[in-house]
């Protein structure tokens, strides 16, 4: 193929482009398609201006990482700027504390947390021989899907 070619359909691609990552960006609302797609639409408007596809490329690529880099962190900032900074589902409850209230063997039971909920629980890998009795203090560590890993709240400093 003749570079002429290249250069003379290279919109065709520039609009492929600048439509698949608008796609991708509306599922995914980070910001980061969206700069990829503006860069292509810096490709494009160069092909219509008639640059060489080397040209358009290394306009996109560069338009593209100068949007990412400088401009979609503030945007990024001010879209969170209102946000409830106050943590939500699974990472509110770490480092919430419950009570043991199915005895640990073998390093499982349920405990019931400061929110109300009752979870399967499991100590960490660590500490698997770590039996804990009915009404022990426990923190929660991490959430493993759906078990909480706790530990008892005297050692969660350790």
């Amino acid at each position: 193929m003749e570079p002429d070619v290249i250069s003379s359909w290279a919109w065709v691609v520039w609009l492929a482009l600048v439509l698949v990552f608008i796609i991708i960006e509306v599922n995914t609302l980070e910001f980061t398609f969206l700069m990829l797609a503006l860069g292509s639409v810096g490709g494009l408007v160069a092909g219509l201006v008639g640059a060489p596809w080397w040209l358009q490329l290394i306009i996109a690529a560069v338009l593209a990482l100068v949007l990412v880099l400088f401009v979609r962190p503030p945007l990024l900032h001010a879209l969170r700027k209102g946000g409830d900074p106050t943590p939500s589902n699974v990472d509110a409850l770490h480092g919430l504390s419950g009570t043991v209230v199915v005895d640990f063997r073998d390093g499982a039971g349920q405990v019931k947390l400061a929110n109300g909920e009752t979870w399967t629980a499991r100590v960490p890998a660590g500490a698997s021989g770590l039996d804990l009795g009915e009404g022990t203090r426990v923190v929660v560590t991490t959430i493993d899907g759906a078990t909480a890993v706790v530990v008892p709240a005297e050692s969660e400093t350790e």
